[in-house]
């Protein structure tokens, strides 16, 4: 139940003034302006070479994919990007994430707003004192620091992607792509001070770790880190929203919804949200949201030793069983058994308290972020979800035609 996936933003703000006179008169450069800006004796030529084609030139962003030991968080035990897997990376985000963004906000939107750098890490960075794992981070909203990039698997022919190579890539590259992206959209253009309303007074900063994704999504986030703070609230809707597959979806909306939150008309929002997402498998009885059970959860009493409710039910995807080897404070009751999440939902009961959490908070935090990318910005999460599902599909047969990996010279 407690999978953490964090992330680390840094912010800086920077003001350069220049002054200028019309009548200023330009004359030869003082600069050495015959330089080459690929070094063609080097090994990575080639590959350094598309590098400047597909990114500097077009967006001024540089793709640092060489280990850079000054600018790594000296916080972790870090490794080199592979090569190889460094060129499939850049491909991927050339096709997954800039092309995306290019084809519905314009040619102009990622030259002006889109990372400066992008700097590739090799290994995992696992915090020692809390155990988390940290995914990514942004500094002073011009570079994102990807890191894990060798958990990837190298494509070939011989062994394309599958599904679950997709969802290992969004987990540790493009989720986190979004996620810093979307900072740097919101500190462009603040978003509305309501959306931090919706759940205010259960955010957590220092501890957020310690909740579990049941705990996370009763309490109304999609996310255990976007109860950390309001803006990783926001960003991490966002990119939830454009990323993350119809399993993440379905068992979040269980979550939210068996631990009340569930207020007049929410339902009917749930499969409007559904239908937007494009979540089909409804009436697939092979789907995990589609036969489950329901359990209480128990806690022992350190005193009295006897066991007692905590308030919270966890659906039977969340392995309760394995939760009560591992914790042995902890039981689990069964409560019901469903066949189907059409079944389930009618089941839910409403709840018009005042309480705010839940399903509630999750759809109303979706449509104040959506209006805000909507009129701020001209874009559709649902819309830029639709793409990159399409995109992601279509890998295989992309990869294929439109790659080259470059050995070492």
């Amino acid at each position: 139940m407690k999978k953490i996936i964090p992330y680390t933003l840094a912010f800086a703000l920077a003001a350069t003034t220049w002054s200028c006179k019309n009548d200023d008169d330009f004359t030869e450069s003082i600069f050495d302006t015959d330089i080459q800006v690929v070094d063609e004796n080097s090994g990575t030529a080639p590959f350094d070479q598309w590098l400047y084609t597909n990114f500097v030139e077009p967006y001024n962003t540089e793709i640092q994919y060489k280990f850079n030991f000054p600018a790594s968080s000296l916080e972790f035990q870090l490794a080199p990007a592979d090569y190889r897997k460094s060129q499939l990376l850049a491909n991927y985000i050339k096709y997954l994430f800039y092309d995306v963004y290019t084809k519905y906000a314009g040619d102009e939107f990622m030259k002006q707003y889109g990372p400066r750098i992008f700097h590739f890490i090799g290994s995992a960075a696992y915090a020692p004192t809390t155990g988390t794992e940290t995914l990514g981070y942004a500094s002073a909203g011009v570079k994102i620091t990807l890191i894990n990039v060798n958990n990837m698997k190298f494509w070939t022919e011989d062994s394309p992607y599958t599904p679950a190579d997709m969802e290992l890539l969004n987990k540790d590259q493009f989720h986190t792509m979004h996620h810093e992206f979307s900072h740097i959209l919101h500190q462009t253009k603040t978003y509305p001070v309501t959306f931090g309303l919706v759940t205010a007074g259960t955010y957590e900063p220092r501890d957020w770790q310690e909740r579990d994704s049941v705990e996370s999504h009763r309490l109304g986030y999609v996310t255990q880190y976007g109860s950390s703070a309001t803006y990783e609230d926001f960003v991490e809707t966002l990119s939830c929203t454009i990323t993350d597959t119809d399993y993440r979806w379905m068992t979040t909306i269980i979550d939210a919804t068996c631990n009340g939150g569930v207020k007049e008309g929410d339902k009917e929002a749930i499969y409007t949200l559904i239908d937007s997402l494009e979540i089909e498998g409804l009436d697939d009885p092979a789907k995990a949201w589609n036969k489950f059970t329901l359990y209480r959860e128990l806690a022992q009493n350190s005193e009295t030793k006897k066991y007692e409710e905590t308030g919270r039910i966890v659906p039977s995807f969340h392995q309760p069983d394995a939760i009560m080897h591992s914790e042995e404070t902890l039981r689990f009751e069964r409560v019901a058994d469903y066949t189907s999440f059409r079944q389930y939902l009618d089941a839910v009961e409403i709840d018009n308290s005042e309480k705010a959490g839940g399903i509630n908070a999750i759809l109303k935090k979706i449509d104040i972020a959506s209006k805000w990318y909507t009129e701020k910005w001209g874009l559709h999460m649902y819309e830029l979800r639709r793409e990159v599902r399409q995109r992601q599909a279509d890998i295989n047969d992309w990869t294929r035609d439109n790659v080259t990996i470059y050995d070492l010279q």
